[in-house]
């Protein structure tokens, strides 16, 4: 290392203290204020110069230039607690919601003059803290969870829009900057370009890129990224003077070299605030970074102290959210997927399309209505919105005629995951009728049929049926009678006893009754009630299964469409084979033998009212439809007996008015032990 001597140390540091300004002035220049000076060449040449004099006179500092490249790797992020809260701001979406805005800060301060409000950009990043002692950055936050965030110090000395140091800073001066940390739209690009060269990952969108980037352990990854920041407003101050008002701060905040929002505005009144956001919607595409609204806050600091904050946010702010985005794409297919539950659900396969920050390649069409609402064909273009985090949906087709090859979309006849028949369900829905078989209702068909109220297998849960499908142990309700003990007790968390224990479950489960099986089925609207309707109607299951819609239709409670449902089921081969297999595993209920006439209760209509003590109202519901009742919701002239149990309020005055038979929740139970002994908790 060179031996200094006073003249040439002097200028040596002169020099570098010059480069380090200068280079200062050129990051300004080019990253916050798009409007470079020089060439990149000519600012590579200046790194270069600073770099050398620093390596060879032993002249570096934690604040140059020099230093953003990044340090070593941190093994984790420490916890910094926020002095004064960083709240998220309230939402609203439209011009009243904004006036709404204004009236409640008028009616607060008792005042209805006009107040000037600061308008921004809402940026769509990551909001941080930066604290500046003495003019030095020591520390950078997240916003976290609003009162404690993550040190990132050592990820924001690597953003070349940041200033290390701010000049002219007082001594013994504090000053905490609050802004948006993001990723402009000519750097996503860029380095996706490299991405794709280094035949490395392609980011997604610019706010995951930056809020990802900020986050690394490793400074070096962080750097390799051109983030940005803007400051939005102050935090803790001491021992500087700054303006009153917020749009005086910006400017403060610029002549020190931090980076401000230049697309920023203040107007009086909350009209000229909408008459902003209404401007910057029209050039949000022209921007070169991203945003998804604007922000408004009154600009009197005073004001804003006396206005206050609510437990979230301020009540002296507001974002006005835009509306949602919309790009154009292509529909290259339409698949058919199944649901849980049956839903068949028409998802179109887009041409990849960036819209609302994420890249969208398939949304869902609904159903077949919205299908023929839209007119969209496959190959059709299209125009897809996305607001937020809304899930995308295609809005409108583009010149249909210009779609040389249309195809028309057409719902399948067979389920695509099992080839059962596909049925109507309600006035826009389509659903699978192979519930037992269809790999897609897997799951939820088992979890139905071993439920309390079903064939009720204690021990059978939700969380082991789904282990014992995923790893293709049972494929349907028949597998659960194939299991092993030496199956059970291989699988996690399932211990000799516990696995005895469910394997007796199940075997008790095989003596059932005959409604409890019909439910536990799972017909679509066949409900435990519905059930007891049938057994008591046709006394067998073969009697059901061979049933003809317009006979199904003449039982208690049953209508067309639960009807055709019923019907559809028995007609699905796949159903049927999985009933036989049932009753060839050992399930089996007593002989049904019904004559509906000589029911005790038939025809009769009970209405329950009130809460019940004795037996829930399940119970109840069902021990009355086994004996020939029907139970109504509501009580009319055709009511027979309303049991109002205690609480029962506008349905027992309603009976007392038409004179109807009323009985206490005990006379019910004494009814029901004196008609068919009927046990119940006491």
């Amino acid at each position: 290392m060179p031996t200094f001597n006073m003249a040439n140390d002097k200028k040596i540091i002169e020099e570098v203290s010059y480069l380090r300004k200068e280079i200062q002035k050129h990051d300004r220049l080019y990253h916050t204020l798009d409007a470079p000076e020089i060439t990149d060449a000519d600012y590579d040449g200046l790194m270069l110069r600073l770099e050398d004099l620093e390596t060879t006179y032993d002249l570096a500092s934690s604040e140059s230039p020099t230093q953003r490249v990044g340090s070593r790797p941190l093994p984790e992020f420490s916890q910094i607690t926020h002095e004064i809260s960083m709240l998220s701001l309230n939402k609203v979406f439209n011009e009243k919601d904004l006036i709404d805005f204004e009236n409640r800060i008028t009616k607060r301060l008792e005042d209805n003059t006009l107040l000037k409000f600061s308008c921004e950009p809402k940026v769509d990043g990551v909001a941080v803290s930066l604290l500046y002692r003495d003019g030095v950055l020591e520390r950078a936050a997240t916003r976290g969870d609003g009162v404690t965030g993550e040190d990132i110090t050592h990820n924001v000395r690597t953003i070349r829009s940041i200033p290390l140091e701010i000049l002219d800073a007082p001594e013994n001066s504090l000053l905490e900057v609050r802004g948006e940390i993001f990723l402009g739209k000519p750097g996503f690009q860029k380095i996706n370009e490299r991405a794709e060269k280094e035949g490395s990952k392609v980011f997604v969108n610019p706010r995951n890129t930056a809020a990802g980037a900020i986050r690394q352990l490793d400074p070096r990854n962080t750097a390799r990224i051109p983030l940005q920041m803007y400051c939005y407003s102050i935090g803790v101050v001491k021992n500087m003077d700054l303006p009153e008002n917020l749009s005086d701060i910006f400017l403060v905040l610029d002549s020190l070299g931090l980076p401000v929002n230049p697309d920023r505005a203040t107007g009086i009144g909350i009209e000229e605030c909408f008459a902003y956001c209404l401007q910057l919607l029209e050039k949000r595409n022209a921007l070169n970074y991203e945003i998804d609204g604007a922000v408004i806050k009154v600009n009197e600091l005073a004001t804003q102290k006396r206005l206050g904050v609510n437990a979230r946010s301020p009540r002296w702010a507001m974002a006005y959210k835009f509306p949602a985005e919309e790009k154009s794409t292509v529909v290259l297919d339409v698949e058919f997927q199944v649901g849980r539950t049956g839903t068949i659900t028409p998802v179109a396969r887009l041409e990849p399309v960036f819209v609302g920050g994420v890249t969208v390649s398939n949304t869902t069409l609904h159903n077949m209505d919205e299908i023929d609402r839209l007119g969209v064909r496959i190959g059709d273009s299209v125009i897809v919105r996305r607001a937020g985090d809304v899930i995308p949906k295609i809005v409108r087709v583009l010149n249909p005629l210009g779609n040389k090859n249309p195809i028309t979309i057409i719902l399948p006849a067979m389920c695509p995951a099992c080839n059962s028949p596909v049925e109507k369900d309600g006035e826009v829905l389509y659903r699978c009728t192979g519930g037992l078989v269809c790999p897609a209702q897997r799951k939820q068909s088992i979890k139905h049929y071993a439920s309390r109220t079903a064939m009720d297998i204690e021990g059978l849960g939700d969380k082991l049926i789904e282990q014992l499908v995923d790893e293709e142990l049972i494929e349907s309700v028949v597998g659960i009678y194939k299991i092993d003990l030496d199956t059970l007790v291989n699988l996690d968390r399932m211990g000799k006893k516990s696995a005895e224990n469910l394997l007796s479950a199940i075997e008790k489960s095989k003596s059932t009754s005959l409604a409890r099986f019909l439910f536990a089925l799972g017909i679509r609207e066949v409900g435990e009630a519905t059930a007891l309707s049938l057994v008591n109607h046709y006394g067998s299951l073969d009697g059901i299964m061979s049933a003809k819609t317009s006979g199904l239709e003449k039982v208690a409670d049953i209508g067309p469409i639960v009807a055709h449902h019923i019907r559809l089921f028995f007609l699905n081969n796949n159903n049927v084979e999985q009933i036989f297999e049932l009753r060839s595993s050992g399930v089996s209920w007593p002989d049904v033998s019904v004559d509906r006439d000589l029911l005790a209760l038939a025809d009769q209509t009970f209405v329950l009212t009130g809460s019940m003590q004795l037996m829930s109202r399940r119970e109840a519901k069902a021990e009355l439809i086994k004996l020939g009742a029907k139970v109504a919701g509501s009580v009319s002239k055709n009511t027979d007996c309303v049991v109002a149990g205690p609480g029962a309020g506008s349905k027992l005055a309603k009976a007392q008015e038409l004179g109807i038979n009323v009985i206490s929740e005990d006379e019910f139970v004494e009814m029901l032990a004196q008609l068919n002994n009927v046990q119940v908790r006491t």
